[in-house]
């Protein structure tokens, strides 16, 4: 059966040195004796602090007391303490002084609390009492004088003053009584014999023993004492030892052998037979502990050993042999602490939710820590789970503050799962842990972010108005309204005109839509800014540079630069009858105003007035070249038609008409250029010419042998015109284009150096080679690139004539040789 002083010391806080906290706002004091009655006045608890009582109603004030039992009530309307249950000194504190009751009050909004001790002081209300009230001794009469008996001590569970002062003992010839004090401050009471025993006068003898306490009044206890006077056995046994000390550890198994007491009686037979006992021990230590009779072994009686209950035990053994006479020792057992209590977490205050601007070393938790194991056992070290940004620190003994170790970012993480796992050093280490939950409030700290640093939208010319473009999109990182994105375009002007006249901008979601329709041709490109901005109060905002590109159409035709159409006057070229295959007639020079495929330009020839064709026209460069050798039978008037179409879909092309005269002489060409005005009415009277044509067979038939000798002496004859005639030359310079790679214009040009005399045979001339070209043809259409290396001679160059002749003022011609008459 447990006694009192060790029940109640589990439920209560013992008195033990209280280190003052460092975040403690204040600490008061109260005296006051133990039994008062429930209701009783303990303090004006809210003067003594100098706190407002609204302060306690507003902040729920209330008391906070670890693991004690509450014995005292805080009323926050009258803001005293009250006691809420009676308190017993003895059955809080038991034989501790001083005796008091450690608690703290804690306030919220903002968070304070105060330590509050409150000492409770002894009064005289409980007798000395023995346990043993009838103590009987059976005394050798050869007792010799000075012998000693140990008598049963009585407790009184009072302190100070109040405890047990003396003892007296009924008067008697033989005894006297006297106490001996004791290393731990307490004192045996031994029965010492002053005078012989006589049996044969005096068998029995009954005597009273008192204890008195020092209290106001005194109150006492009595025990009776029966002496029994045996015959002679006059050695008493004695221990080898008057203190042992011993060691348990908490949680030893029953059955544990503790330590071993030893005695020695110098008597023999009989007479020297001793035996061991507990004696004057608490009933709840010797329900704990046993001693064997003969060999003197302590040992565990039952294993229930708690060092957090009890630290120190002390037992009186004593040795007695058969006649009666005895010897006492004390045997003190310390117990051990083993790591066998966890760290207690209790959460004084917590908050849920916490601003993402909250500067660094914001408390936001405050916890107790308590583990009643001892030394290294029971100091506690605190630490959170990892890659949080927060800390645990010591505030002072036993207080631990959860506090924002970094700056909170709501946008990384909204809420935080705070594990706070405390430890203690013992070994195996124990460790508890509690997961607190705060949720992280946002604030407009993030600007809107654009998807990219920059936009290319594209749009084909030529659009419908309010034809969507494309969309911008930015995003915010914070929450609700503050991330809500509004989209504004950025005043600007686009040669001259003001941006918003072209596009405009959707204000929620972001599309982009064309106020205008749009000419590639006026206008390529521009950039305008768009703006983000969110929701929040103040606003925050971005902006981004879009850049609308306008994708050309094929809605422009080619447009023929060279040969140059006119109304009144005709352009021919001319071809000597000589001339090689290849013979270079005349390039058509064209451009297309659209971009890309749109402009790139092909030549084809459709349509010639010889049958057998003479001509052929480059694909790509629009080059007229001969394609066969020139006969007889060639006509001179040449009428050439060349489509130059561009790649666009569909496609778009132009007509040129290319005259081109078949002669060796500027006379024989002349004598037909007139026919070259009338080719409308060719056309018209085609059928005329078919029907003569078969009219005429016959006479060519016959005449064939004619021509061709005519032929022949014809070219004779014009050949020694031309070298002996002072006709002047008529030439015709085209323009000089220079070369855009996929536009069709001449790539170079061809300068000649040319003097001649009137004997143009016995003429000395210099002509300049054209330098050769390297053409990089791109086809879209076509699946590689073709590099063409063209070398082309002038057909007036001969190469045996190294002679050179002095300048002249005609020294850049054209490779083409026109004839212009007008007509």
């Amino acid at each position: 059966m447990e006694t009192p002083d060790g029940t109640m010391r589990r439920q209560v806080l013992l008195f033990i040195s209280f280190l003052s906290l460092s975040s403690v706002a204040g600490q008061v004091s109260y005296s006051i004796p133990e039994e008062m009655a429930k209701g009783s006045l303990i303090g004006n608890i809210a003067q003594d602090l100098g706190l407002d009582r609204k302060r306690l109603t507003s902040g729920k004030g209330r008391i906070f007391t670890g693991d004690s039992a509450e014995h005292i009530e805080l009323n926050r309307e009258r803001g005293v303490l009250l006691i809420k249950e009676k308190i017993d000194r003895e059955a809080l504190c038991g034989q501790t002084t001083p005796c008091a009751l450690h608690f703290q009050i804690i306030l919220e909004n903002p968070m304070e609390f105060y330590t509050v001790v409150v000492e409770i002081t002894d009064i005289n209300d409980n007798t000395p009492v023995f346990e043993k009230t009838d103590m009987k001794f059976k005394i050798s009469e050869s007792a010799v004088i000075g012998a000693k008996f140990l008598l049963e001590r009585a407790l009184d569970p009072d302190v100070g003053m109040n405890s047990l002062q003396s003892y007296y003992l009924t008067k008697t010839e033989n005894f006297v009584l006297k106490l001996k004090d004791q290393p731990d401050g307490e004192k045996i009471v031994e029965m010492v014999l002053q005078k012989p025993l006589d049996r044969e006068k005096e068998e029995e003898i009954f005597l009273v023993l008192t204890a008195v306490d020092g209290g106001e009044p005194n109150l006492s206890g009595t025990a009776q004492i029966h002496v029994t006077v045996l015959d002679a056995n006059d050695n008493a046994p004695v221990f080898t030892k008057t203190v042992y000390k011993a060691t348990i550890t908490e949680n030893a198994p029953k059955g544990t052998v503790i330590t071993r007491v030893t005695a020695s009686d110098a008597d023999k037979g009989s007479n020297s037979k001793i035996t061991y006992s507990i004696s004057n021990t608490a009933a709840d230590v010797r329900d704990m502990f046993e001693i064997h009779e003969i060999n003197g072994n302590l040992i565990l009686k039952t294993g229930n050993v708690d060092y957090e209950k009890r630290r120190l035990y002390e037992l009186d053994v004593q040795v007695s042999d058969q006649g009666g006479l005895s010897d006492a020792c004390k045997v003190i057992v310390d117990v051990a602490d083993t790591n066998d209590n966890p760290p207690s977490i209790n959460i004084m205050s917590n908050s849920n939710t916490v601003s993402e601007n909250v500067k660094p070393g914001t408390v936001v938790t405050m916890l107790n820590i308590q583990d009643s194991d001892a030394n290294e056992n029971g100091k506690v070290m605190c630490v959170l789970n990892e890659n949080i940004p927060f800390a645990i620190k010591s505030s002072t003994n036993n207080f631990f503050s959860v506090v924002t170790d970094s700056d909170l970012d709501r946008e990384r993480a909204s809420e935080y799962n705070i594990t706070v796992t405390c430890s203690d050093e013992g070994v195996p280490s124990l460790s508890s842990s509690v997961t607190l939950t705060l949720h992280i409030s946002d604030v407009n700290d993030n600007v809107p972010v654009f998807e990219r640093s920059s936009y290319e939208a594209y749009i084909v010319e030529n659009n419908t108005p309010g034809l969507s473009i494309f969309t911008v999109k930015a995003r915010d990182a914070d929450w609700n309204q503050n991330a809500r994105v509004s989209y504004i375009l950025e005043e600007s002007s686009v040669n001259g005109v003001p941006v918003s006249s072209y596009v405009s901008v959707g204000a929620d979601s972001g599309v982009i839509h064309a106020v205008r329709s749009f000419d590639y041709e006026q206008i390529k490109d521009f950039h305008f800014r768009v703006k983000a901005q969110d929701g929040g109060s103040p606003p925050l905002s971005s902006n981004v540079t879009v850049k609308l590109l306008i994708q050309d159409q094929n809605d422009n035709p080619p447009q023929v630069l060279y040969p140059v159409q006119t109304g009144g006057s005709l352009v021919a070229e001319m071809v000597p009858r000589s001339a090689d295959v290849g013979y270079l007639v005349t390039k058509v020079v064209a451009v297309d105003v659209d971009s890309g495929q749109n402009a790139w330009l092909s030549y084809k020839l459709q349509k010639a007035t010889d049958r057998a064709a003479l001509f052929e026209v480059g694909l790509q460069n629009g080059e007229i070249r001969t394609i066969r050798q020139v006969t007889d039978k060639d006509v001179v008037k040449q009428r050439l038609t060349v489509i130059v179409e561009d790649n666009g879909q569909p496609s778009r092309s132009a007509t040129v008409i290319v005259n081109v005269a078949v002669a060796d002489s500027f006379p024989e060409v002349l004598s037909e250029f007139t026919d070259f005005t009338h080719d409308k009415e060719y056309n018209d009277n085609l059928t005329f010419y078919l029907v003569l044509a078969l009219a005429v067979v016959s006479f060519l038939f016959i005449t064939c042998l004619v021509v061709i000798i005519s032929v022949k002496v014809y070219r004779w004859r014009q050949s020694r015109i031309l070298y002996h005639s002072n006709l002047p030359v008529i030439p015709y310079y085209p323009p000089r284009y220079s070369d855009t790679l996929g536009t069709g214009t001449l790539q170079h040009v061809y300068n000649y150096e040319v003097c001649r005399t009137t004997d143009s045979r016995k003429s000395d001339c210099k002509f300049g080679r054209a330098g050769s070209q390297n053409v990089l043809i791109m086809d879209p259409s076509s699946t590689g690139t073709m590099q063409r290396i063209q070398n082309e001679k002038s057909i007036l160059d001969e190469p045996d004539s190294p002679i050179e002749c002095p300048p002249s003022p005609a020294a850049s011609l054209s490779p083409y040789r026109s004839l212009m008459p007008t007509l």
